[in-house]
């Protein structure tokens, strides 16, 4: 039984094939859109994310201390539209947290008898800003239905992140952009309109030539309404595919429990990310992979994977008993909340015990792309430097789906490339790869290429036992 006021979600009930992302028993209780922010550091992707979730993503010591997001934040949402069609525009669009019950009153001055309805529910994916955090970034990217890309209206534009967050949505084929000109409430209204005249310039010719330009003050909740409206209209509803065994790609893992937690008050590890296909139900067997590495008697790599069962699933507050593509969703499991302790399992891959892809320890990657000038990066105190080819022997850094990990470049021919990864990743053939060099003491964004063979490793297969 659900909730009051929330549809009532009976898994033996549910018919997955029938299932879609805006099915009113799904969204009433998780997310089926994912929506990255992006964009330099400080030009206010974190108060977006309040302004419209009423949530604050930053959470950490580290990131209050500093005031910027270090790690990976998230949020969820529920868009909402005044069912009375005279209700003027765009204040008939109105976004509540997670746990807003489907059919809340709306609040404009004269329609307050009108009930809203609930259109979408989706997750927003607060990536940092800061040159250090790209890997992180390009972790969150990997999920991104849609982003909106942060433009501060009292700096100049564009800025270095500014440009390599834009490049990653290219490379990654994220086509559902809305750029945000914020903090307009800084700056004259002549400054405001010749900075969104030089964005409209910039943006010809690129991914994001067709996408709108909303000025906006997020302190201010200023024309956030209007952001609500733009989501629902010019976000798309994805493909899902509810039918096929699940899976989902890890970008975040936790210990819940607190120090000096009784032995029996144990809660087991908590792993956050997407699911990309399938629909995952409480007490199912599950597997992560590639699981514990570790090395046998001659000194080979092996890995084991983590078999566990789904002790709960939540989106935020609210309780689930299936889990369905698309939102961010915590999977509450009964494996040893050590394995699971600050983000250790990211990059793993979740999903039915039997069916997940290879875990690779090299491989071959084709259509190599690299950029033609390092983004965010001056050399010499001037221009920005080109990106040279890869060299055999030197070392990237990889980020495949959420994991990132060193690779040694074995060798380089045409757009192909060999690869020896320094950490087994989960994945399959096809699968885009993104490219970063150490460039000035940071990894830099240079390219990218797609899988299309490798070296696997071979997988302790067992039986679990989890009864």
């Amino acid at each position: 039984m659900g909730p009051k006021q929330l549809m009532e979600q009976d898994p033996g009930e549910l018919d997955v094939s029938k299932l879609h992302p805006l099915s009113p028993e799904i969204i009433s209780y998780q997310p089926t859109i994912n929506i990255g922010l992006i964009g330099h550091v400080a030009h206010g992707k974190t108060t977006v994310v309040r302004a419209i979730s009423g949530i604050r993503t930053t959470r950490f010591k580290c990131e209050l201390e500093r005031n910027i997001t270090v790690r990976l934040g998230y949020a969820n949402a529920k868009i909402y539209k005044c069912e009375d069609e005279r209700c003027p525009r765009p204040l008939c669009y109105k976004a509540y947290g997670s746990d807003m019950v489907d059919n809340p009153p709306c609040d404009v001055p004269g329609f307050d008898k009108s009930k809203m309805k609930l259109l979408r529910h989706v997750s927003f994916v607060d990536c940092p800003g800061h040159e250090i955090f790209m890997t992180r970034m390009l972790s969150g990217a990997t999920v991104m239905d849609g982003s909106l890309l942060l433009i501060a209206a009292n700096e100049s534009f564009p800025q270095p992140q500014t440009l390599e967050h834009w490049s990653a949505v290219d490379l990654l084929k994220i086509q559902n952009l809305i750029l945000l000109q914020n903090k307009v409430d800084l700056v004259q209204g002549e400054v405001a309109r010749n900075q969104y005249q030089a964005i409209q310039k910039y943006v010809k010719g690129t991914v994001a030539s067709n996408a709108p330009i909303i000025p906006i003050s997020a302190q201010l909740n200023y024309n956030m309404d209007v952001v609500c409206e733009y989501i629902m209209k010019k976000i798309s509803v994805p493909v899902r595919d509810f039918v096929s065994p699940p899976q989902m790609i890890v970008i975040r893992s936790f210990d819940v429990n607190k120090p000096g937690c009784e032995v029996l008050e144990l809660k087991g590890g908590v792993v956050g990310g997407s699911i990309i296909k399938g629909v995952l139900k409480v007490n199912q067997i599950i597997e992560l992979r590639p699981g514990i590495l570790g090395k046998d008697a001659s000194g080979n790599l092996r890995c084991s994977p983590i078999y566990t069962r789904v002790a709960s699933l939540h989106s935020e507050q609210n309780k689930l008993q299936i889990a369905v593509p698309g939102g961010l969703i915590g999977v509450g499991t009964t494996m040893d909340p050590a394995l699971s302790r600050s983000d250790r399992l990211v990059g793993q891959v979740l999903g039915q015990v039997g069916t997940l892809p290879e875990v690779y320890t090299e491989i071959k990657i084709a259509n190599t792309h690299l950029l033609s000038k390092l983004l965010g990066v001056t050399m010499n105190g001037t221009a920005q430097g080109k990106v040279g080819g890869l060299i055999k022997g030197e070392i990237l850094l990889l980020n495949v789906s959420s994991m990132a990990t060193g690779a040694e470049v074995l060798k380089v021919k045409d757009k192909h490339a060999k690869l020896r990864l320094k950490a087994p990743v989960c994945t399959s053939l096809g699968e885009k790869v993104v490219l970063s060099r150490r460039i000035q003491g940071h990894w830099r964004l240079i390219g990218w290429g797609v899988i299309e063979d490798g070296i696997t490793l071979d997988v302790l297969a067992a039986t679990p036992d989890l009864t």
